[in-house]
């Protein structure tokens, strides 16, 4: 995209009211030119600076951005939280959220963003392929874990419910009282927005994969795995009693 294309989105992203929110923790060696290359499509950037022990905050000085920053590190559904919450303060009425590792190409912003343009009110979610390059295996996994039990929990089908890179419709995410404060916490988000009835709509990304001597990764198998089980078992058991009904009642009083 060339300066003119990417100023015309600056626009159009202001004048819908879409603001970007990067969660970091410890990324210092990749988010200041994360933020940086977002910056080119978005005015508005909140980095939340989710308890880091390094100098993200000193990379990060000088970037024309909104840095939410905390002491200790609470995980990345606190950080989420607390970066909408910020948008809504400043006025937003949705955002993009994607990753502070360099794993997102910030220059697929606008795939977003005109997808939401042909689907005004729904969420969109930035889709990976499960066959890239240097993918791990364990996120492979993961991801087809959580697929399934996305689909049982909703009724609905997605290529990636894992991915960060989403564009929310905040008004629709109520009071911001999650059930995780970790990653995961982007599944029970997803999972909520289905059952609210809020339309769902997946779009291609690109993703980068470093080689695996080059990660940075703060995903701890057993004890995540652990997590991700409890609250696929809770969500499970809210599918029941309140979930599932609640879609039918959305899709009933759509048709009337």
């Amino acid at each position: 995209m060339d300066r003119q294309a990417a100023t015309l989105n600056k626009d159009k992203m202001a004048a819908d009211g879409i603001c970007v929110i990067i969660p970091t923790f410890e990324n210092a060696g990749t988010v200041a030119d994360v933020v940086s290359r977002a910056l080119q499509y978005c005015r508005d950037v909140i980095v939340v600076n989710d308890g880091s022990t390094d100098n993200t905050d000193e990379v990060l000085s000088g970037l024309d951005i909104t840095l939410v920053s905390y002491p200790l590190n609470k995980g990345k559904g606190h950080a989420l939280r607390e970066g909408f919450r910020k948008a809504k303060e400043m006025g937003f009425t949705k955002a993009v959220t994607l990753d502070a590792d360099g794993q997102h190409f910030p220059e697929d912003i606008p795939v977003l963003v005109d997808a939401h343009s042909s689907n005004p009110g729904a969420m969109i979610i930035g889709s990976r392929s499960l066959k890239n390059e240097n993918m791990p295996q364990g996120n492979t996994f993961a991801n087809k874990f959580s697929n399934f039990w996305f689909t049982v929990q909703t009724g609905r089908s997605l290529p990636d419910t894992q991915t960060g890179f989403r564009l929310y419709q905040l008004d629709s995410l109520g009071k911001l009282r999650f059930l995780t404060s970790r990653y995961e916490a982007e599944l029970e988000l997803l999972v909520f927005q289905c059952w609210k009835g809020v339309p769902v709509v997946p779009v291609p990304i690109r993703v980068y994969y470093p080689p695996k001597e080059e990660r940075v990764s703060h995903f701890r198998p057993g004890w995540d795995f652990t997590r991700i089980s409890i609250l696929n078992t809770a969500l499970c058991i809210l599918a029941l009693v309140y979930g599932l009904p609640s879609v039918l009642y959305h899709k009933v009083f759509k048709r009337r």
